[in-house]
């Protein structure tokens, strides 16, 4: 069977969000184009890098392209809303690609299913008929710069961290490297 491409040339959404609380959330990207909606799984750390990325990608294209980039999202463009439920993942994201279409002044995200195998550069960004199954979004400057804001948002809306060693806190409670495990206890006026 061959290569499955979904490709969205202008998606009506393109969203980071979780399922779970924090601690045990499950990250995924969804994109919707009309009645067709394609939801993949993620790694955490894969949407913050993911969002570094394109902003560092929409300042290139700004600056080397002179392209009408937004600094920050166009309020109208700005989505709070949930995940489309249900939350049904087409696959797991193994391997992401990032580019500029100068044609279409649309930023491409590629999205490409985990494999055993290596991935070969030359399936991403492009319809070759091996390689893994995959996600093509086409998104206007001011599209990828609200997903990018958003993703920002999703990642760090995670556990808060402990203020010695950064690492997340749990609410069952939290063993700090810094402390070797160690906790002070407070004595009392009265024990003393």
């Amino acid at each position: 069977m061959g290569r499955v491409i979904h490709v969205f040339r202008q998606p009506d959404r393109f969203v980071a969000g979780t399922v779970g609380q924090p601690g045990d959330r499950v990250f995924y990207l969804q994109v919707t184009e009309t009645t067709r909606t394609v939801s993949v799984m993620l790694e955490k750390q894969q949407v913050a890098v993911l969002a570094e990325r394109l902003a560092a990608l929409l300042e290139e294209v700004r600056q080397r392209f002179d392209a009408d980039v937004p600094t920050t999202a166009p309020e109208d463009l700005v989505d709070t809303g949930p995940l489309e439920v249900p939350v049904e993942e087409e696959f797991r994201v193994g391997t992401m690609g990032l580019g500029w279409d100068s044609e279409s002044e649309a930023v491409v995200i590629e999205l490409l299913a985990i494999t055993e195998e290596e991935v070969d550069e030359s399936v991403v960004l492009d319809d070759t008929e091996e390689g893994p199954d995959a996600v093509r979004v086409f998104l206007t400057p001011g599209q990828a710069r609200a997903f990018a804001e958003r993703a920002e948002r999703v990642v760090a809306a995670g556990r808060r961290p402990c203020p010695l060693c950064a690492e997340p806190l749990d609410p069952a409670g939290h063993i700090c490297p810094r402390q070797n495990g160690y906790r002070r206890v407070e004595s009392t006026a009265e024990g003393e």
